[in-house]
């Protein structure tokens, strides 16, 4: 009897202790790891159609988690990178226009609350490793300065991939000093997510958003691996499929490392692109020259590419995996980049309550679960000039320069933006125009044109033509009163 007793009690002890366990690992806050590539296009890989490049370890993410179908970032780097470090849109702070030009010394204001920020409060260590193009020109606006313990890669747009700077100017650093190091970015990257992710304790959780450079131009890859898509023939496509095969290497490594730590059961990664694949030489960069080469980007069905507000430049390429969290399936749900503010807070059990007003929605039921998405509305972006809109299926671009132009498309039927029915919908066409104008009215001064304005109207010497081999006529070194600085006497005797 006593020995039966102990067997019993002992089993019910057991049970106790399991349960006990279960429950606080149940309860251990995830880490999370936010992968985003830059200018990837939507088709660039293997889960949505790519037969030319290689990019298994995203497939491998996307088949046993969430691919998401209907995942919206900006048309451009610098404000999708603003959205889902605020979880406010872009035009709410002035950076909706363009991105952060390497000359320019604005940045994202210091008075936005910021992800990493919010994170530490709630105990998590945070790094960025990567690229951050959300003010360079004074520290105020780095990462280091903006909530994250660590800080490792570029502050611009765009730096050539082994000599890490762009005119001249390193661009590339850990902790806010200089890094002069030798390598291939992308492979740099994931080396130090990996380094990372070895240095955590199991027992604090941490934030790491990884922010890829490739595949931005200029294209450059190792030759090793270009060599192995030797079997396409665009010479351009070829080095691009390799910067990609390198970007999902990278992302293999740390999910390796992941593994290897034993953190890969209580680790959510979510991976996207910032925008669309580039299809417009406009928006292809300042590095690299593009007028002899085919753009290599592929985006599918859809239309266009970065820096439009057709699909093409702002539905992109996404998928998220937590093992045993999140149930392998396609998710077709509407999910906005400013989405992933909110959700990753509600999961990490952080107050956002020293937030401005957030634009993002809790998408995690829609991830996870695949249930239907709080998101109705997608603002792809209000500017001066252009605007567009989305509520449920239908999606208004108005461009508002003269000539002016509507265009209305049924996303759902008509994903490809390929038969506009603006004419046939007039009444649904002055809503969403009243809509975006409502919207205008609560719009901070775009800060690049702002920028562009007062860097094409200063004073400087005028470019007037000579004939050939003549210099330009002088009359002296001083400014003309009837310059900008009409009015000014200090150049005067």
């Amino acid at each position: 009897m006593i020995q039966s007793n102990f067997v019993r009690w002992s089993g019910v002890l057991l049970v106790t202790l399991f349960a006990a366990s279960s429950a606080q690992a149940g309860d251990r806050k995830p880490n999370i790891v936010h992968i985003v590539a830059d200018d990837l296009g939507w088709k660039d890989a293997g889960f949505n159609g790519c037969t030319d490049i290689k990019t298994p370890n995203l497939d491998k993410l996307a088949s046993g988690g969430a691919k998401l179908t209907q995942f919206y970032a900006q048309p451009m780097c610098t404000p999708t990178r603003a959205c889902l470090m605020t979880g406010r849109y872009p035009w709410r702070y002035g950076l909706q226009t363009m991105v952060i030009p390497g000359t320019a010394a604005y940045g994202l204001d210091t008075n936005e609350r910021l992800i990493p920020e919010v994170l530490k409060e709630a105990g998590y260590a945070t790094a960025i490793i990567g690229k951050w193009h959300l003010g360079h020109a004074d520290l105020k606006y780095w990462p280091k300065q903006r909530g994250f313990d660590y800080a490792y890669g570029a502050t611009i747009g765009e730096l050539d991939y082994y000599t890490h700077g762009d005119a001249g100017v390193l661009d590339w650093f850990r902790d806010n000093k200089p890094v002069h190091e030798e390598g291939y970015t992308t492979t740099l990257l994931g080396d130090d997510a990996v380094k990372y992710i070895n240095s955590q304790s199991p027992d604090k959780p941490f934030y790491l958003y990884l922010a890829f450079n490739a595949p931005h131009t200029p294209y450059l890859a190792p030759e090793a691996t270009i060599a192995k898509y030797a079997g396409i023939a665009d010479p351009t496509r070829r080095t691009y499929a390799a910067m990609v095969d390198c970007l999902d290497e990278n992302i293999g490594k740390v999910l390796s490392a992941l593994d290897a730590k034993g953190l890969r059961e209580n680790t959510l990664i979510i991976f996207h692109s910032d925008n669309g694949g580039t299809h417009n030489a406009m928006f292809a960069g300042q590095m690299a020259d593009v007028s002899k080469i085919k753009i290599p980007c592929d985006n599918g069905p859809y239309r266009d590419g970065k820096g439009s507000l057709y699909e093409g430049g702002c539905r992109v390429v996404a998928c998220a995996n937590w093992p045993g969290h999140i149930r392998p399936q396609a998710v077709n749900g509407i999910i906005h980049v400013v989405d992933l503010f909110p959700t990753l807070t509600n999961l990490a059990g952080a107050s956002t309550a020293k937030c401005k007003p957030l634009d993002g929605l809790n998408v995690w039921s829609v991830i996870s679960e695949n249930k239907p998405s709080p998101r109705t509305e997608v603002i792809y972006n209000v500017e001066p000039f252009r605007g567009a809109v989305r509520q449920g299926d239908w999606k208004l671009i108005w461009r508002t320069l003269i000539p002016t132009s509507v265009e209305l498309y049924n996303i759902a039927q008509d994903p490809s933006e390929k038969n506009n029915v603006a004419d046939s919908h007039t009444d649904m066409v002055a809503a969403m125009k009243d809509r975006i104008n409502a919207l205008g009215k609560e719009c901070s001064k775009a800060l690049a044109l702002e920028f562009i304005a007062g860097t094409a109207l200063k004073h400087g010497k005028p470019l007037i033509a000579a004939e050939a081999g003549q210099p330009q006529a002088q009359i002296g070194d001083g400014p003309s009163i009837t310059d900008e600085g009409f009015g000014e006497t200090d150049h005067l005797p």
